[in-house]
């Protein structure tokens, strides 16, 4: 059985506490129910995923530099050596019941 994801909102209680909820959002993909405001507040827009959690590759998805001659940001796809794979192994810590 996989945890879910999410966790009950506390900005209406504590204010303070939609910053930190919107970062744990941006950083490790855990949402909050009834967040009034869930958008990223560390990485750009365009981010594709969540950079803290384990499936993502260190190199990440897109290089990001400065073109001097177009005089703009350009974002490219990076080449993998090796293939991304992931791995959904079970959790030996979770118990198994084989029928």
């Amino acid at each position: 059985c996989r945890r879910s994801n999410t966790n009950i909102s506390g900005s209406k209680s504590f204010p303070s506490a939609g910053r930190w909820e919107r970062e744990v959002w941006d950083m490790f993909g855990v949402s909050s129910i009834n967040h009034p405001d869930l958008r990223r507040i560390s990485t750009d827009y365009g981010f594709e995923g969540h950079p803290l959690r384990k499936d993502l590759p260190l190199s990440g998805y897109v290089e990001v530099r400065y073109d001097d001659p177009e005089k703009r940001v350009v974002s490219e796809p990076i080449e993998m050596t090796q293939e991304f794979r992931y791995f959904d192994f079970a959790s030996p810590w979770e118990q198994r019941s084989d029928g």
